[in-house]
């Protein structure tokens, strides 16, 4: 057992920040990944290009330069903003929003490709069958599409969970106390790097595992009930 010369409660505070950043990460990056899949499928080309404009843009800029750029920037743009307004005084962004909000747009990028490909996957005559019977747009996603979708979509949104996870140590340089910068906080005081960041491989990869074991019970509870067809 590594001697954490009282670091250990520190290092436990990181790691619950950690999980709080990524769990809220997925939420938003979900719910954007959804919401720009369905503008890349809509009949507008307004919304098609504005969902293009997105994912290659989020996609080709790396996640650290997004989190710069956010916190940074924002601090600026809401400070000019202010400025316009007569308030005086200097504002910050939370870094835990900050970092939040730029993990979900990375997420959110990822997700909607694929989601996109979920809702294509779809047979087009249950959508259809579902208008026949009267159910309206709205309700035809929330019980026949979304269902088939997040069972489609859960193995790939596991995938981008998990990268999300260990890309969570980048908030470190905007200052968020989360694993990574706890982690810096004991090395520089003790003088013992190997030790701490070693911890620090082993918890990521303890929270790897653990979140790998409840992706998997999460896609066989989605997959209750589904037999899959096969071909003749």
């Amino acid at each position: 057992m590594p001697d954490l010369q009282g670091f250990g409660y520190m290092l436990a505070e990181g790691t619950l920040i950690t999980l709080q950043v990524a769990l809220l990460s997925t939420v938003f990056g979900v719910a954007i990944g959804i919401a720009v899949a369905m503008m890349k499928l809509s009949s507008s080309r307004f919304a098609r290009l504005a969902g293009d404009v997105y994912t290659t843009l989020v996609r080709g800029v790396p996640a650290l330069v997004f989190i710069l750029l956010i916190y940074f920037g924002g601090v600026r743009l809401v400070n000019e903003i202010g400025h316009a307004f007569g308030h005086d005084q200097h504002i910050d962004i939370n870094a835990f929003v900050a970092g939040v909000f730029a993990l979900s747009l990375a997420f959110g990028a990822y997700a909607t490709e694929v989601f996109r490909g979920a809702f294509q996957s779809l047979p087009r005559g249950q959508i259809e069958a579902a208008r026949a019977l009267g159910m309206g747009r709205w309700l035809t996603f929330r019980r026949v599409s979304l269902p088939q979708v997040w069972r489609i979509a859960l193995p790939g949104l596991g995938n981008i969970f998990l990268v999300i996870l260990k890309e969570t140590a980048l908030v470190s340089v905007i200052g968020l106390e989360e694993l990574m910068r706890k982690t810096e906080y004991a090395v520089g005081f003790t003088r013992q790097p190997f030790t701490f960041f070693l911890c620090a491989a082993f918890i990521y990869l303890g929270l790897t595992i653990i979140s790998m074991l409840a992706l998997q019970m999460m896609e066989r509870r989605a997959a209750r009930g589904f037999t899959p067809v096969e071909a003749a």
